[in-house]
C-alpha cells in the first residue's frame, strides 16, 4: 500500500516510516498538518496515518477537510488523548480508527491491515496466486509448485505488484512509481536488472514461463 504518515515527531516518524517500509509498504511523511493536507489532496494514497496534534493545522482539521472534498481514503488517528470523548470526537471528525499513544507497532500494522480490508477487500488479500506460483503477503513467503523461493525485499515488492495485476501489462512508469516510489525516470536499468533476477528465480527450471516482456509496453505475469 501507499501510505501517508502525518506526524511532527521526527524520531517517531522515522521509526514508523522504516517499519512500514520493511512491512512492504511505500510510506511518505509530512511533518505538519498543512503539508500533510496538501500531499493527501494532491496524491493518491491507500491509507492515512494522522497524528492528532500537529503544527500549522491539527490532524482532525486535515481529515475533516479531506472528507468535505469527497476524499474517503481510510484514516487512522494517532493521539496521546485517549479518553472516550477524545476518541469519539476523532471518529466523528472522519477518522476510521483511533489509536492511543504509546502504542505497539504490531497493533498499528494490524489496524492498518484491517482498514485496508474494509475499504478494498481485493487489495488486501493475504495471498496471491498465478498458476503454480504463490505469494503470501503476511509471511512474505513465495513458492512455486511447492518449491520455496527466496526473494530480496525489492524483488518481493516487484513480484507482488506484478501478481496483483496478473494478466495486465504493467508499464515501466507504473513500476517506478509503485515499486521504487520514483516519480521521474532515473535513466538507469534498475527495472531490467530486477526483472532479470526475478525471472531467474521464479521461471528458471520450470516449463511454463510466467514473467513475460511485452515489447514496447512493459511486463506481464500470467499463467
Amino acid at each position: 500500500m501507499k501510505i501517508l504518515l502525518i506526524e511532527d515527531d521526527s524520531e517517531a516518524a522515522h521509526y514508523l516510516v522504516q517499519a512500514l517500509d520493511e512491512a512492504g509498504h511505500v510510506t511518505h511523511h509530512a511533518g505538519d498538518g498543512e503539508t500533510g493536507y496538501a500531499m493527501a489532496s494532491g496524491m493518491d494514497y491507500d491509507m492515512l496515518i494522522v497524528d492528532r496534534m500537529l503544527p500549522r493545522r491539527d490532524g482532525l482539521s486535515v481529515i475533516e477537510s479531506l472528507r468535505a472534498e469527497g476524499n474517503q481514503t481510510p484514516a487512522l488517528i494517532l493521539s496521546a488523548l485517549g479518553e472516550v470523548e477524545d476518541r469519539v470526537t476523532g471518529l466523528r471528525s472522519g477518522g476510521d480508527d483511533y489509536l492511543t499513544k504509546p502504542y505497539a507497532f504490531s497493533e498499528l500494522l494490524a489496524r492498518v491491515e484491517v482498514l485496508a480490508r474494509r475499504s478494498n477487500p481485493a487489495e488486501a488479500a493475504t495471498s496471491l496466486t498465478v498458476g503454480d506460483l504463490t505469494l503470501d503477503r503476511l509471511s512474505r513467503e513465495v513458492s512455486r509448485n511447492g518449491d520455496k523461493i527466496v526473494l530480496q525485499p525489492r524483488e518481493f515488492r516487484l513480484l507482488e505488484y506484478l501478481m496483483k495485476h496478473s494478466g495486465q501489462v504493467v508499464t515501466r512508469t507504473m513500476l517506478l512509481e509503485n515499486v521504487w516510489d520514483y516519480h521521474f525516470d532515473p535513466q538507469t536499468n534498475v527495472i531490467d536488472v530486477h526483472i532479470s533476477r526475478l525471472r531467474a528465480k521464479i521461471d528458471k527450471g520450470y516449463k511454463a514461463q510466467l514473467l513475460q516482456t511485452v515489447r514496447g509496453a512493459g511486463y506481464m505475469i500470467r499463467a
